[in-house]
């Protein structure tokens, strides 16, 4: 595993589908890559072929997931979430109706405050994001 330079990273524990949502952050974020992936190769570890651990980046912002099972794996919840500063109304829209599809939005998009658009979106993979643009 690729170490990361900063010293807090928010952490994702998904059930047993990992890859698959990390492939889907970075197939639309600008400038989003894999840093590092690795696999489980021993039961002891949990099923073999899902993720032990995957360090990823997302606009700048590293992050790292793995997949537990189902009866170790807790819900996700919107009581914490990812926070974007969007640079343009096209950026937000984009990432927006990514976030948006198959997901469930909870707020806006829509105008608060110094803020043009503000939205509020769980994704099919139930991490929620919170998106702004000034």
């Amino acid at each position: 595993m690729t170490e990361s330079n900063q010293k807090i990273l928010p952490f994702l524990s998904f059930k047993g589908n990992a890859e698959e949502a990390v492939n889907f952050y970075i197939s639309f974020f600008p400038e989003a890559k894999i840093i590092s992936l690795e696999h489980i190769t021993d039961n002891a570890y949990g099923e073999p072929g899902k993720v032990l651990n995957v360090l990823f980046e997302i606009m700048g912002q590293q992050f790292m997931a793995m997949d537990m099972d189902g009866t170790h794996s807790p819900e996700f919840s919107w009581a914490v979430s990812m926070f974007i500063n969007c640079s343009s109304e096209n950026e937000f829209d984009m990432i927006f109706g990514k976030l948006s599809e198959s997901g469930f939005v909870m707020m806006g998009p829509e105008p608060v405050l110094e803020f043009k658009k503000v939205a509020w979106v769980t994704d099919k993979y139930n991490v929620t994001w919170q998106l702004v643009w000034k």
